[in-house]
């Protein structure tokens, strides 16, 4: 017996805000997707998909965001659930957001050229369909808490790497300027970053050494009470 028969019935879908960072060109970057259907068939979307029946949300924004760049086991977190009447003129959806944050490098290419995804900056992002806009808005508001009270940045950067080429990426996401001298004192105070005995020497002469982050030391302090903070 189906006991909630005569309830109403409303579709569930997943929507994935893929943020990348181009070490590059030193921008935070969106995944985007030319949506190939109707409605809103031809505009910019983000990878998104309704739940099937023997998945649950995390499955769902796993298995979209494994098909559209072959990655798996990435940073992802549930942001919000949207569920306006009104906002998908095909039908009744209610939609929860992921945000995740992956290497811009590592995404399968041709998977990426099959599904139309493109890397858009976040500073000149193109005009989305439905609510995606504040989707986006309120995922990188969240993107720029966490990266005050967790090391969830290096998600975003090679293994290794400069601290220029790190307080850059905090840059990226703050979208402002921070001090060198302060950003560098908490981040080298806190004991979490290994040197390398490897320079960077491309964009100066003299080079700049290389880190990696340690990550089996930061679940070490954690677990003793240690509280990441790097608020610059």
């Amino acid at each position: 017996m189906k006991i909630y028969a005569n309830a109403p019935k409303h579709l569930v879908a997943v929507d994935c805000i893929i943020f990348g960072y181009d070490i590059h060109d030193k921008e935070l970057k969106l995944l985007l997707i030319k949506r190939g259907f109707e409605p809103a068939k031809g505009k910019w979307s983000l990878a998104g998909g309704f739940v099937r029946e023997n998945e649950s949300l995390d499955q769902a924004a796993s298995r979209i965001l494994l098909n559209l760049t072959g990655l798996k086991n990435v940073y992802m977190k549930q942001n919000y659930t949207y569920g306006d009447v009104d906002r998908d003129p095909g039908a009744r959806v209610i939609s929860t957001s992921y945000y995740a944050l992956i290497k811009i490098q590592n995404i399968d290419q041709h998977l990426a050229e099959i599904n139309g995804a493109h890397w858009r900056p976040i500073s000149r992002l193109p005009e989305l369909i439905f609510d995606h806009s504040q989707m986006v808005e309120r995922a990188l508001a969240e993107l720029k808490n966490q990266i005050k009270i967790k090391p969830v940045g290096f998600e975003l950067l090679p293994e290794n790497f400069t601290l220029v080429q790190l307080q850059e990426l905090y840059e990226a996401i703050c979208q402002r300027k921070i001090d060198k001298r302060n950003f560098r004192r908490k981040i080298l105070s806190m004991n979490l970053l290994e040197k390398l005995n490897e320079k960077e020497k491309l964009t100066s002469r003299k080079g700049a050494w290389y880190y990696k982050f340690n990550l089996e030391k930061y679940q070490s302090f954690t677990r003793n009470g240690f509280y990441f903070n790097l608020n610059v």
